[in-house]
C-alpha cells in the first residue's frame, strides 16, 4: 500500500499559508486521504484545523483570486470554499463529541488533533495529511490506518461499543463500507455492531435510507446484505426483507430460500449496470412471496399473486424507508407487479397479443423490465437455466419486432373518451368506460388497428351490440 501523497494543487499551499498565519496548524482528514491511498476518484476535500475552521476558510478565501466567496455554517462551526481546482472544501475546527444514550445529537466541544481523529468512524477514516509548512504532506496515521488498508479491514480507532454507541449510524456505515471496497469488518467491530444493533433505533429513518442506498449502489450489493443480516441490522431496519429468509421443507416439497435469491438478482442487475430504483426493484420484486406461501400436497409450495402484493406493498414500504414517492416509486412498482409477465412468456408460444399487451402495461420501462427478468433466471440447474435464457432471447426479439411494427412504448388508442361520448351523445358513464376497454382489446389482440377508420367502424358496431346508435345519425369523420 503506497503511502497516499497530496496532488500538486495550489489550493494547499495557499491553505498551508493562511494556517501559518494564523499559528492553527491544519490537516487535510479522512475519505480524501484514503482514497488518495486507494488510488479511487474523491472530490470530497475536508480540511481539519487546530482552532477556528471557519476563520482559516475565510483567511483562505481572502487568498484567492477574486476572493473566494465563503459559506458560513455558524450552527455546526463549519465553512465551505467553492474552488476551481479542487470543488469544494470543506473547513472545521478540531473538535470531540459525546453523545447522550437517548440522544441522536452530539455534544460537541474543540479539540486537539488526536481528540478529532480518535472521534472518527474507522481506522481508514482516520488518516491525514499535514498541510503545516514544517512537514507539508506527511501523513498522519494515529491508528494504523494504512495497515488496515492493506489488509481490507474495517475497525474502530477507538473501542468499538464507544464508537458505535456514539452515533449507531456508524454501524451502517460499517457494512456500508465493507460492500463499496470490498472489505472486511474486523471481529471485535463485527461483534460489537450485534451487540448494539438496537441503538439504530435512535438514528433517523433518512440517514439510514442514505448508507442503504450506498449499500445497493456497491459494486457487489449482497455483500452488504449479508452483513446487514448476520449483525441483526436488517430485521431493525427493513424486517420485510429479513422474513425472505429461509427454507421451509414438507416431506419431499422444499422451496428455495427466497432471501439469497433476491441477493443473486440484486447482484445479476448490479452487473449489468442497473440504477438505484432498478436495483430497488431487483430487492422488492419477491417482498410479499413470505406473505402468499402456502402448501400444497399434490404440488408443493406456491407464492400465487406474490406479484400484485409486492406491488400494492411498494408505496408503504417507500413511506417508511423515506424514499421519494414520484417516479421513481411508480417505476419500481410497475417493475414488480410486471416481473413474471417475460417469464411467463418464456414458457408458452409468443404471440403477437402477449407481447402487445406486456409492451403495453410496460410502456418505456420495458427495458428495464427486461433486464430485471433476465437478472431473476437464476437456476441452480444449469442445463435450464441455459434453456430458459435462449427461450428469453426469442421473447426479447419478438418484443422487438412488435415494437417496430406497433410502436406500443407510448401506445394511445386513436378513439379517446370524448370522441366515443360526441357519437353516442353519452355522458361519463359506464358505457364509455366498456367501449373504451373493448376498443383497447381489440386493439391489443390484433383484431383492429389502432388507425381512425377501423377502429371508428369497430365501434360503432361495439356500440350497436349495446343498444347504442349515432346520435343523430352523426359518425366522428376520420379526419
Amino acid at each position: 500500500m503506497n503511502t497516499p501523497q497530496l496532488p500538486e494543487l495550489p489550493i494547499f499551499r495557499t491553505i498551508a499559508e493562511a494556517a501559518a498565519e494564523l499559528k492553527q496548524p491544519a490537516y487535510v482528514i479522512g475519505g480524501y486521504v484514503r482514497d488518495l491511498a486507494l488510488g479511487r476518484e474523491s472530490k470530497d476535500i475536508d480540511v481539519v484545523t487546530v482552532g477556528d475552521g471557519i476563520t482559516l476558510a475565510q483567511a483562505v478565501g481572502t487568498k484567492l483570486p477574486g476572493r473566494g466567496r465563503v459559506q458560513v455554517f455558524k450552527n455546526f462551526g463549519t465553512a465551505m470554499l467553492p474552488t476551481k481546482e479542487a470543488g469544494d472544501i470543506e473547513f472545521v475546527g478540531a473538535r470531540k463529541e459525546s453523545y447522550r444514550a437517548d440522544s441522536r445529537k452530539p455534544e460537541v466541544q474543540a479539540g486537539t488533533l488526536e481528540e478529532d481523529l480518535a472521534r472518527r468512524d474507522f481506522t481508514i477514516n482516520a488518516l491525514g495529511l499535514s498541510l503545516n509548512p514544517e512537514d507539508f504532506g506527511a501523513l498522519v496515521d494515529r491508528y494504523e490506518g494504512m495497515k488496515d488498508l492493506a489488509s481490507k479491514t474495517i475497525r474502530t480507532p477507538l473501542g468499538p461499543d464507544v464508537t458505535f454507541s456514539d452515533d449507531p449510524l456508524r454501524m451502517m456505515r460499517a457494512v456500508r463500507f465493507a460492500a463499496q471496497l470490498g472489505f472486511d469488518i474486523e471481529p471485535d467491530t463485527f461483534d460489537a455492531i450485534i451487540r448494539n444493533k438496537d441503538r439504530i433505533k435512535i438514528v433517523s429513518q433518512e440517514r439510514i435510507t442514505v448508507e442503504l442506498n450506498k449499500i445497493i449502489e456497491s459494486p457487489t450489493p449482497s455483500y452488504g446484505f449479508k452483513l446487514l443480516f448476520q449483525t441483526g441490522l436488517l430485521h431493525l431496519i427493513f424486517p420485510k426483507m429479513a422474513l425472505l429468509h429461509g427454507v421451509e421443507k414438507v416431506g419431499a416439497h422444499a422451496h428455495k430460500d427466497n432471501f439469497y435469491h433476491t441477493l443473486q438478482v440484486l447482484d445479476n442487475v448490479a452487473a449489468a449496470g442497473g440504477d438505484l430504483w432498478l436495483r430497488w426493484a431487483a430487492v422488492l420484486h419477491d417482498i410479499a412471496k413470505p406473505a402468499t406461501k402456502r402448501y400444497f400436497p399434490k404440488v408443493g409450495w406456491t407464492f400465487h399473486g406474490h406479484e400484485d402484493k409486492g406491488a400494492r406493498w411498494v408505496p408503504g414500504i417507500f413511506t417508511e424507508l423515506k424514499l421519494p414517492l414520484g417516479e421513481e416509486m411508480r417505476m419500481v412498482q410497475k417493475l414488480v407487479k410486471l416481473h413474471l409477465r417475460p417469464i411467463a412468456l418464456v414458457k408458452e408460444t409468443v404471440t403477437d397479443s402477449a407481447v402487445r399487451r406486456l409492451l403495453f402495461e410496460a410502456g418505456e420501462d420495458i427495458d428495464r423490465l427486461m433486464l430485471l427478468c433476465r437478472a431473476d433466471i437464476t437456476s441452480k440447474d444449469h442445463e435450464r437455466k441455459a434453456r430458459y435464457l435462449r427461450n428469453f432471447g426469442e421473447v426479447e426479439e419478438k418484443l422487438k419486432e412488435v415494437e417496430e411494427k406497433d410502436h406500443l412504448r407510448s401506445f394511445r388508442p386513436v378513439i379517446t373518451g370524448e370522441i366515443i361520448m360526441e357519437t353516442f351523445g353519452l355522458k361519463p358513464s359506464r358505457q364509455v368506460g366498456e367501449l373504451k376497454e373493448a376498443l383497447m382489446e381489440a386493439i391489443l389482440d390484433g383484431t383492429i388497428k389502432n388507425e381512425m377508420e377501423p377502429a371508428l367502424a369497430f365501434l360503432l358496431q361495439q356500440g350497436g351490440t349495446m343498444g347504442l346508435a349515432p346520435e343523430g345519425g352523426f359518425v366522428h369523420s376520420p379526419n
